[in-house]
């Protein structure tokens, strides 16, 4: 953090802009079920969530091929199939569904007056695309297209996961108008260049980054079963990093989403370059009420340093302008060991 100066009593601006809209500030809510309820949604509003990405819609609700496999999970031996069609009733639970989706997302624009962003979480184009325009009917300021798709085949290359993205998005890009922003994994070997090729392709913005969810296994069962584990404040390195990198190289917004649970780190966030940064496990653990705590930290991180506003400190220590350059590019590995071997014994 930068070194604090004497206090002053200045107005600090805090609005930033994300995907063409002017938000209030850069902290706003990522999709998750709290956004799924609107007695929540007009708490985080109040409590100074600049916005609020909706629950994901997930691309198998949509497809007529969990319908079809229901008769086939009734017959002998057909366990595995009839526990992985639970999941799709457990996903009711999570949105409750597209139509009821729509139908909140109309609600939820009566109820508060943050933009609210429609989400959609996906890995190849089909009956799902009618509905991103079924979403922006519905009054969604922007849509975020969560693509999660993790390669387990051999034979699939790099170049067919990137085409696919890029395929993805302009499938997208030509059923709405309202901005776009693309969620993505960090998990490429040339990530500038796709990116790049996203924007391109139609995408606004770019959320830095997806979370995959990890399978863990069971020692009393004896099975593979998935654990969905909150992010933790060491997991804002790689967002951080990446959007340092990608700061004024791109002509579109970055939002960062991973890892971001204190005030602190909403300002590194910033300084790195993010037009926004979005929590969500920050909530779950410390309550509505951190919002309040992050913006107080952010407000009184600009004031002690005499920023006048976000816009001027954003982007002051990306790639481009940090004195070294270096840190962000092969992250200084030998001066981080020294540092660590320097800091005394482990045991005290």
């Amino acid at each position: 953090m930068l070194a604090p100066l004497k206090a002053t009593n200045m107005n600090v601006d805090l609005s930033t802009t994300y995907l063409g809209m002017k938000l209030a500030n850069p902290v706003i809510v990522s999709a998750c079920p709290l956004t799924g309820e609107l007695d929540v949604l007009r708490r985080l509003a109040d409590n100074g969530a600049a916005a609020a990405v909706m629950p994901s819609l997930f691309e198998e609700q949509f497809s007529h091929k969990t319908q079809a496999l229901a008769p086939i999970a009734a017959e002998p031996g057909a366990g595995p199939l009839v526990e992985s069609l639970s999941y799709f009733h457990e996903l009711k639970e999570y949105n409750r569904g597209p139509d009821v989706y729509l139908k909140h997302i109309a609600s939820a624009k009566k109820a508060v007056s943050i933009p609210l962003i429609g989400s959609l979480n996906v890995t190849t184009p089909g009956a799902w695309l009618g509905h991103a325009r079924r979403i922006q009917e519905a009054g969604a300021d922007a849509l975020e297209l969560n693509i999660y798709f993790l390669v387990t085949d051999v034979d699939t290359t790099s170049r067919m996961v990137e085409a696919r993205y890029a395929e993805l998005v302009a499938a997208v890009r030509g059923e709405i108008s309202i901005p776009l922003s693309v969620k993505v994994s960090p998990y490429f070997t040339a990530f500038p260049n796709l990116a790049s090729r996203l924007v391109e392709a139609g995408a606004d913005g770019l959320t830095l980054f997806n979370r995959f969810v990890q399978p863990d296994i069971d020692l009393d069962s004896l099975r593979v079963v998935p654990r969905l584990v909150l992010s933790t404040p060491d997991e804002l390195r790689v967002p951080l990093r990446w959007i340092a990198l990608l700061y004024g190289r791109l002509d579109a917004s970055l939002a960062a989403t991973s890892g971001a649970h204190f005030a602190d780190d909403v300002i590194k966030l910033v300084l790195a370059g993010a037009d926004v940064v979005m929590v969500a496990s920050a909530l779950y653990r410390q309550g509505v009420d951190t919002l309040v705590t992050l913006l107080g930290g952010l407000r009184y991180f600009l004031e002690n340093n005499e920023f006048q506003s976000v816009e001027q400190m954003k982007g002051m220590l990306s790639q481009r302008k940090c004195p070294d350059p270096a840190t962000f590019e092969r992250a200084n590995y030998t001066k981080a060991v020294a540092s660590f071997l320097n800091s005394g014994p482990i045991n005290g």
